[in-house]
């Protein structure tokens, strides 16, 4: 039971659990926008990776390091409820990871995600992965401070699981089957159905098949990345250049 969000039994009754959900993500979207906010005088942008455990996240992020073009800078913010493994499969590539450990929150929150990037040199970075911790229900709930929400289902999975949890899929600003590699032996995962399960959930909208083990569809998915950082900081540069001046001439 996450002792933050409030997905666990409720001891008041339902109308009284409401309100307290109610009351928790209005200051958590606060807290998000303020850090959304400071990230982009930094121009800064973020990826929120959610999934269940076991899909692939961390992997997925260890593969795409080698595909991003020269230069770019990065840094991994990794939620779990225990240990700094996935933090330090990152480190191992020369990638700078911030480790929160939620105890038992099935979720990170706003608060958190800033408290990490306190110990980031904003300055020094273009592109922040928050990895999620390992859940299809509370983190579609809560805002991190992302700029883009990035949904991962695997093969291993089930093609079902889109219709079962369908808020985290429908809010994705992209879907990625992963670990397609092992389609020969998951013959009852069916990867069109899959994508036809998030168009019912999501609308028609990008989903790429991707492998971090054989490299399949890693191109599409760092061109997506760049090309929607690059268009997010375009139009955050035309935002300010259209914002009225203060300054007295």
């Amino acid at each position: 039971m996450c002792g933050t969000c409030g997905c666990g039994p409720a001891e008041h009754g339902e109308t009284t659990t409401v309100a307290v959900g109610e009351g928790l993500l209005a200051a958590n979207d606060v807290a998000a926008a303020r850090l959304r906010a400071r990230l982009d005088g930094h121009r800064v942008f973020a990826v929120n990776l959610m999934s269940s455990p076991g899909s692939g996240k961390t992997r997925l992020l260890e593969a795409t390091f080698a595909h991003l073009p020269p230069g770019l800078r990065v840094a991994v913010i990794e939620g779990d409820l225990e240990t700094e493994n996935d933090a330090d499969r990152i480190r191992r590539h020369g990638v700078t990871a911030i480790q929160i450990t939620t105890g038992v929150a099935c979720h990170l929150d706003a608060a958190m995600t800033a408290a990490a990037v306190d110990r980031l040199d904003l300055d020094d970075l273009d592109l922040l992965f928050v990895e999620n911790v390992g859940n299809l229900v509370c983190p579609a709930d809560f805002d991190v401070g992302q700029h883009r929400d990035v949904v991962l289902l695997s093969v291993t999975e089930g093609d079902d699981k889109p219709a079962k949890y369908p808020v985290i899929f429908r809010n994705a600003d992209l879907v990625l089957l992963t670990k397609i590699d092992l389609l020969p032996h998951f013959d009852d995962f069916d990867p069109l159905r899959a994508h036809h399960a998030v168009d019912r959930v999501r609308g028609r909208a990008p989903i790429y098949d991707v492998s971090a083990k054989s490299g399949a569809g890693l191109e599409a998915w760092v061109d997506w990345l760049q090309t929607e950082r690059r268009n997010h900081l375009a139009a955050l540069g035309q935002t300010r250049a259209a914002a009225p001046s203060t300054l007295r001439p």
